[in-house]
């Protein structure tokens, strides 16, 4: 894909997925809008792009703060062509009867409103502008329950559902709203995740996850026409003939 002269704002791009998908983006020419908590972590990945990148602190989880951010990549940039939804967090990871309440709400805050939170203030923009694609990392724990992870299961299919909702309300407006589930991937989450040492995913080796720049290079093949056929859905990394459309295989 050639994104020569489009604009792509990526949250939770100071690290793993989000971090490999603003190299990959700027890689194939588009302009990356950094969004996240870690100020230090975008400002050096800005710094390592160069002028395609601008680096806007933001927490997803509040509204004000995402909308803001859309505005300043647009003022920036011009526009507005693609959104990632990436920004997700799955600690602390707890049995649902011994859970913190205020925590487990915090995942929620993140993983599922700050979704919302920026497909509310991008879509508009992209409508006016004649469309784009809405992009939203999922997760198999979207589709089945997974010990201590009640927060995140819920979160992921609720967000799963948000995709599907979009593309029934714009689809017809040229939102082309797309999940993707990467997988297992080497990332901090993992580390995290294995650490808890509850549930099968903690037990994993660390050589089965995905680099990743897998599913950074998904994402931009997502952002062409052959993935159309998957608008309102969830493509799957884990599917040999999706990792082969992309060139991973």
């Amino acid at each position: 894909m050639d994104m020569t002269g489009k604009t792509v704002l990526i949250t939770g791009a100071s690290r793993g997925i989000g971090a490999e998908t603003a190299r990959v983006f700027a890689g194939a020419g588009a302009n990356v809008a950094l969004v996240a908590r870690g100020q230090k972590d975008i400002a050096d990945l800005a710094g390592e792009i160069g002028e395609q990148a601008i680096a806007i602190p933001c927490n997803v989880a509040n509204s004000r703060e995402m909308a803001a951010s859309v505005d300043a990549t647009v003022e920036t940039f011009g526009g507005l062509d693609v959104l990632i939804n990436n920004a997700g967090v799955i600690e602390p990871i707890a049995h649902l009867s011994e859970a913190d309440p205020e925590a487990w709400g915090d995942v929620i805050d993140i993983n599922l409103k700050g979704v919302f939170y920026g497909m509310r203030a991008a879509v508009p923009v992209m409508k006016a502008r004649g469309g784009g694609s809405v992009l939203t990392i999922s997760s198999g724990a979207a589709h089945g329950p997974v010990e201590a992870w009640s927060h995140y299961c819920a979160s992921k299919a609720a967000a799963n559902m948000l995709t599907r909702c979009l593309d029934k309300e714009e689809a017809a407006q040229g939102i082309r709203a797309i999940g993707l589930s990467p997988g297992t991937v080497a990332t901090q989450m993992q580390r995290e995740i294995k650490s808890s040492g509850i549930n099968p995913v903690s037990q994993l080796e660390w050589d089965v996850h995905i680099p990743a720049d897998w599913p950074a290079r998904a994402l931009l093949w997502m952002c062409g026409p052959e993935a159309d056929a998957w608008c309102g859905q969830e493509i799957s990394l884990r599917d040999e003939d999706i990792r082969r459309k992309v060139g991973l295989i």
